[in-house]
């Protein structure tokens, strides 16, 4: 596979990693399974049994675990042909797709802003019927 066929990979394969990780950790799909693991992470009685639980409360750590699995699915390496093609391939897309999380989550904050000025100044509008 030629280099630029492995960054487009690259770039492709992180938009359903990032995809995967935001929804179980940020969407309302997922809310009761992760608030579930939210009160174990935090009320767990061993260090490994909070760690456990916080890996699907956070979209970086969880991203890890997606992207293993996608690396497995596709046998995507980048740059080396043996292990380490992996292990490059793995850290760059947990990357590429946790930039992806960023900028959906900057897009949303911003959709999210603008609804809630919209509401205010159209609760501070006049009321014309009342004339």
């Amino acid at each position: 596979m030629t280099i630029y066929l492995q960054i487009i990979w690259l770039f492709l394969l992180a938009l359903p990693i990032a995809c995967v990780a935001w929804t179980v950790t940020h969407e309302e799909v997922f809310r009761e399974p992760r608030e579930y693991c939210v009160r174990r992470c935090k009320t767990g009685k061993s260090l490994p049994e909070r760690k456990f639980f916080y890996l699907f409360t956070c979209e970086y750590c969880f991203s890890h675990y997606v992207t293993v699995l996608f690396l497995i699915l596709t046998g995507y390496k980048l740059l080396m042909v043996d292990w380490r093609g992996y292990v490059i391939a793995g850290f760059a897309l947990v990357w590429i797709a946790n930039v992806y999380m960023s900028l959906f989550g900057l897009i949303r904050q911003d959709i999210s802003k603008e609804k809630t000025e919209i509401k205010l100044m159209q609760e501070n509008l006049p009321d014309d019927k009342a004339k």
